[in-house]
């Protein structure tokens, strides 16, 4: 089957190698999958989740049942107070704009101790200019980088924490930047250190990529936020929309009032017969994310093996779903990303090109056939075109359509005589 989809024997053969020794390490996911579905399922019974929940609301969204007990789960599951989960949140940047927004006041301070954000938040956040940033609203930033060895700077950090710092964001995973990705274990550890030297900071996790891919979550060891989008891990693929965001009560009752209005918050709001997907995606999402995973671990194996920088490598843990390739060149970032697209269920004959997108400060070029458009838990790859020419791979609904999509990406560039075999 894998030959009539284009993948030479000799790419096959080496792939197979590689999965065979990936045994003990899968079963490592499986075992943390399992642990999650029982987490997830032990919430929804506690909320009394029944199917008078999927029931549709239109309009003002008054007493909608199945909403605010999606909530309940959500709250459950993730450990925190509250919950806001809708479908009027669209995107991961919408939802860290709202609870930025809706926690932040003029003349407060934002502290990003990880670095620079994800390139969409530059603009929400006002490091470059646009319409509407917090920076408009006089709300100051300051960040401070990772050391060269991906370490926290804990000095830097003592020192930028001042009396106008009233929320620190923290990127879990990596976005457009070659750097680690946070373990829960280390967001605790700075967020410890954070409330130690301030103990009313607000410690917002962006959780994008991360959910169920630890037996913990960040506000299992602090965070005050997390947030992130349903068309990533927690949405299992069925989410055709929406963000979430978990934590303290007063946190997400403020990033509420921001997203309807002030007086209104979460009691408004339809859900707009969404509410089954939401549930079940919620439900799926454990061996979903197991299923990504996977596929980041074998093409961590199968790059570095072919003398790739990859980052996590090839035996690192792992703490979210995406897995970078540096390749050095356009091109080599270009015929991966043609690769993931030619594996598609979906618009798998469109041959993807760099592109001019909205809130990035180059050419991006983004591979995804999807069942939703933008979902980056379905088998996606994207990347900046510029140096250093990395890819950045994720998703996969299943671990079989993650392993086509990695056997696929790797023909795309033996075909373009990219890369260079090595059978060892």
């Amino acid at each position: 089957m894998y030959q009539k989809f284009g993948i030479c024997r000799q790419v096959l053969d080496y792939g197979l190698s590689v999965e065979s020794g990936l045994k003990e390490r899968f079963l490592a996911i499986d075992e943390n999958a399992e642990y999650n579905q029982m987490k997830v399922i032990q919430a929804m019974q506690k909320a009394r989740v029944s199917d008078i929940h999927f029931a549709a609301t239109t309009g003002y969204g008054y007493n909608d049942l199945g909403r605010d007990v999606l909530e309940e789960v959500y709250a459950l599951a993730f450990h925190g107070e509250s919950a806001l989960v809708r479908p009027q949140l669209i995107s991961g940047t919408h939802a860290l704009h709202v609870a930025l927004s809706g926690n932040l006041r003029p003349g407060d301070e934002l502290l990003s101790p990880v670095g620079k954000p994800y390139d969409t938040l530059e603009e929400v956040i006002g490091i470059r200019d646009s319409v509407g940033s917090l920076k408009e609203y006089g709300v100051r930033y300051r960040q401070v980088d990772l050391l060269p060895d991906g370490s926290f700077d804990w000095e830097g950090i003592r020192k930028a924490v001042n009396d106008k710092t009233k929320l620190v964001t923290i990127q879990r995973s990596k976005g457009y930047a070659t750097r680690p990705t946070l373990s829960v274990k280390q967001i605790g550890e700075l967020i410890a250190f954070v409330k130690g030297i301030k103990p009313d900071v607000i410690c917002m996790v962006d959780n994008c990529y991360g959910e169920f891919v630890e037996r913990m979550e960040p506000t299992d060891v602090g965070a005050d936020m997390i947030v992130g989008s349903l068309i990533k891990n927690p949405g299992g693929g069925l989410a055709p929309i929406g963000g979430y965001i978990v934590g303290r009560k007063d946190c997400i009752d403020r990033a509420s009032y921001r997203l309807s209005a002030p007086g209104l918050g979460k009691e408004v709001g339809a859900s707009l017969g969404l509410n089954q997907s939401f549930f079940q995606g919620l439900f799926l999402a454990p061996t979903v994310v197991a299923g990504a995973l996977k596929g980041a671990i074998f093409a961590a194996n199968i790059y570095e093996r072919l003398g790739f920088e990859v980052v996590p490598n090839s035996q690192e843990s792992r703490h979210d779903i995406i897995q970078a390739v540096t390749f050095r060149t356009p091109e080599g970032v270009i015929a991966f990303c043609q690769g993931i697209q030619a594996a598609a269920p979906v618009d798998s004959f469109v041959t993807p090109e760099p592109w001019d997108m909205p809130g990035y400060d180059a050419p991006v070029i983004m591979a995804a056939g999807a069942f939703v458009q933008g979902s980056s838990i379905e088998l996606s790859a994207d990347g900046p075109i510029k140096e250093p020419y990395a890819v950045y791979f994720q998703g996969g609904l299943t671990w079989y359509h993650a392993k086509l999509g990695v056997l696929m990406s790797l023909q795309k560039l033996k075909d373009a005589g990219l890369v260079k075999w090595n059978e060892n």
